[in-house]
């Protein structure tokens, strides 16, 4: 009889001990992946170890970081946000024509970035305010928003493109300093802005409890719809940055800009190691996610996969991310 209730006695300690060991092979396994990726890559093919190639995949990755950062944030608050192709195009187009270009007249220089910022921070409050007061789960909120953003993008230039002539903008993806492009010390600068509200502020505080259960989190005073329409408003601020770049990138704005980069910001966030049902991640993790799709993509083309190809591993990758990052003890319910 002794033996038996010491046994029971210990389960649940057993079990809390399994789910921390899990939890620290799911934090440690991307970098070990990104690893282990670096090596085979570089086996394939040496030119992946010379500097001007790890400057191509350091100019890949800075979009998609920056665009990462707010969707973990809301991720880590147990929502979903879609609306990152849509912010990211009304922020391209908006600053192209506030800029110098080759449409208008304008001529606003780096005063243009802030105007754009406070648009995206609009757009994702709009999704929070919709999303607690409407009580629309997040997945429609920013689903319309998406579409609601590119239907705007398309109305202000009449599916036309705009060039953009300014030297700060286009600056940004062209100048070097301490030889990377200056969008990717911007990248890099948002990444520590990031970190610092996860781990320095209140709110990042909270949006690890609302992920680890909001009704718990709303009976131990934490006001649930004011950090979750603050979460949603500062994942607009990454997405317009992450207009800036693009527009940088590209040299241009246009209503198509963000076409495929809501899949490959979920993609980065969740290879990463940020659980998709919440409380669980980083904006560290995030960047170890987004290196991680950075260098399979640049190693598919040294090893000259097709581009139909890459697509599908993108995908399979995914699956198999999701698939080794939920705890199914805990998820009982698959929904």
């Amino acid at each position: 009889m002794t033996s038996q209730t010491f046994g029971a006695d210990n389960k649940p300690e057993a079990r809390r001990a399994g789910r921390a060991i899990r939890q620290r092979f799911a934090a440690w396994a991307p970098v070990v992946v990104l690893a282990l990726l670096c090596v085979i890559v570089a086996l394939i093919n040496p030119n992946f170890l010379s500097p001007g190639n790890f400057v191509r995949i350091a100019q890949a990755a800075m979009i998609p970081l920056v665009l990462g950062l707010g969707a973990t944030f809301v991720i880590l608050m147990g929502s979903i946000d879609l609306s990152v192709e849509g912010i990211l195009a009304l922020s391209a187009v908006i600053l192209s024509l506030l800029v110098l270009n080759g449409a208008n007249s304008n001529n606003f220089g780096p005063l243009a970035v802030l105007p754009v910022m406070l648009v995206g921070a609009a757009v994702g409050f709009v999704n929070g305010v919709v999303h607690v007061g409407l009580k629309v789960p997040s997945f429609m909120t920013t689903l319309g928003t998406w579409f609601i953003g590119v239907g705007v993008a398309n109305a202000l230039l009449g599916g036309m493109a705009v060039r953009i002539n300014d030297s700060f903008i286009r600056g940004l993806a062209i100048e070097r300093f301490l030889g990377l492009p200056w969008g990717v010390w911007l990248a890099l600068i948002c990444l520590a802005i990031a970190f610092v509200i996860q781990n320095h502020t209140r709110l990042g505080r909270y949006i690890y409890a609302l992920g680890g259960g909001e009704e718990l989190a709303a009976l131990s005073g934490i006001p649930v719809a004011r950090v979750r329409i603050l979460t949603f408003t500062l994942a607009g601020v990454f997405y317009s940055i992450g207009g800036i770049l693009a527009a940088a990138q590209l040299g241009l704005g246009n209503s198509l800009i963000g076409a495929g980069r809501l899949f490959s910001t979920i993609t980065a966030v969740v290879v990463g190691g940020t659980a998709l049902s919440g409380g669980e991640g980083s904006v560290l993790q995030t960047l170890v996610g987004v290196l991680i799709v950075a260098v399979l993509n640049n190693g598919m083309v040294l090893a000259d996969v097709p581009p139909s190809y890459q697509i599908g591993v993108q995908g399979l990758m995914i699956i198999a991310a999701v698939a080794l990052s939920i705890d199914r003890n805990v998820m009982r319910v698959v929904k």
